[in-house]
């Protein structure tokens, strides 16, 4: 099964930057966040060098058990294993929008958020999810962080209490209908004519990593970096020929390293992690 180690060996070993001229030069995409999406693929699948679309998608049909769409998270799911969220950034320090969907330390076949077809796609019922950021250029992709949910978002109940507080609180306005839906909220029938209806969307918006974890890693003005955040217990859980060939990569930039992060439940306990950074100097 493939894993965050495989994508990251990957990355190192075939290092591709251009990423819009890249993948639009194949006509596999119109832009440089789809560039970045088709990118994120590649690397956990080891595809970047094949240029046969056909077996390109056999490979990911191999891996992947789903690829998702903007409207129906995650992104990409590993069959048996993680699932990924992708993020594009234009500013290298600006807040990531999740629009409707609240930040997620995993992710369950149990939830609303998540499509039917997307739950039926293999046996689950939970999954670790992977944060993976580019932060681009029009046509660049200048760094891409990859970060686990479970050292970057709180628990689910931590969100999902501003929503029950939100419908507890419009139950309480007199001659109100409140009707159920997967926003937040919506109100029927709010004027005497009962035409007019209000719905309550979240705008769910996270602290770029680059703030959040500055205080175990500073941006050194590179012209690329690719930053990984694992929890060690994560990473051991991973198969032995992944470990070691990450382990064994001798590349310029690349380094392994042992760092304690803020568990995103109580900032008071520190959850082990490896950092893993590769940096290619301007």
């Amino acid at each position: 099964m493939i894993n965050i180690l495989d994508a990251i060996y990957n990355i190192v070993t075939y290092p591709i930057f251009d990423i819009k001229s890249h993948y639009s030069g194949k006509n596999r995409t119109n832009s440089v966040g789809e560039a970045l999406e088709t990118y994120i693929k590649d690397a956990f699948v080891n595809t970047f060098e094949i240029e046969n679309e056909k077996e390109r998608l056999k490979q990911f049909n191999k891996n992947f058990s789903w690829l998702g769409n903007q409207n129906h998270p995650p992104d990409i799911m590993i069959k048996g294993g993680d699932a990924i969220e992708v993020k594009k950034t234009q500013s290298e320090r600006s807040d990531l929008a999740l629009n409707s969907s609240y930040p997620k330390s995993n992710i369950s076949s149990s939830s609303p958020m998540i499509s039917q077809e997307c739950k039926d796609c293999e046996n689950w019922t939970e999954k670790d999810l992977i944060y993976c950021i580019g932060h681009t250029t029009d046509e660049t992709l200048k760094s891409l962080w990859m970060i686990y949910g479970s050292i970057y978002a709180a628990k689910h109940e931590t969100y999902q209490r501003i929503k029950k507080t939100i419908v507890s609180g419009i139950n309480t306005i007199p001659d109100v209908e409140f009707a159920e839906t997967k926003e937040l909220g919506r109100v029927n029938r709010v004027d005497p004519l009962g035409i007019t209806n209000l719905r309550i969307r979240g705008m769910w918006q996270i602290q770029n990593p680059r703030k959040v974890f500055e205080y175990v890693y500073k941006t050194e003005g590179t012209e690329f970096e690719l930053i990984c955040i694992i929890p060690t217990e994560k990473y051991n859980s991973f198969e032995k020929d992944s470990k070691n060939k990450v382990e064994k990569l001798d590349k310029k930039g690349f380094e392994i390293s042992n760092i304690e992060v803020k568990d995103p439940n109580n900032p008071a306990k520190l959850i082990k992690c490896k950092l893993i950074k590769y940096l290619i100097e301007k």
